[in-house]
């Protein structure tokens, strides 16, 4: 199966955070299941970063390091990712959530995350 780490999902996974679903953290772990981060999730954390309203607990270039040490595939935005967002309704407001949505719907990725907006979009969510 392939899954796209919603960003606290990634956070809370390479932080070993109990926040983590058991049933997630099992998905993430799984030799045979393809996982994905959103160069989107990056541009989010960055721009938190910049805000002052996330801290970590390694440098930011350490980040994409534990890509690579996970397994992890890095997605990047297309255009059929953009155009998605042109017709995806408003139900969720925030720029990144919506971006992963978009490519969960594109390239038919399941989204691992516990955001409960995520269930107004036809997109498959587990947690």
């Amino acid at each position: 199966m392939q899954y796209l780490l919603d960003t606290h999902a990634f956070l809370w996974f390479i932080n070993g955070d109990t926040q983590l679903s058991d049933n997630a953290r099992a998905l993430i772990e799984s030799p045979f299941n393809e996982r994905f981060v959103s160069i989107a999730s990056f541009w989010e954390m960055a721009i938190k970063l910049n805000l002052g309203k996330l801290e970590l607990d390694m440098s930011f270039k350490d980040l994409y390091r534990e890509l690579d040490k996970n397994g992890f595939r890095l997605l990047p935005i297309t255009a059929a990712h953009t155009e998605k967002n042109v017709t995806l309704d408003l139900h969720h407001r925030d720029p990144f959530d919506r971006m992963l949505i978009c490519q969960a719907v594109v390239d038919k990725l399941i989204i691992i995350t516990a955001d409960s907006q995520f269930q107004n979009y036809k997109v498959k969510q587990v947690w």
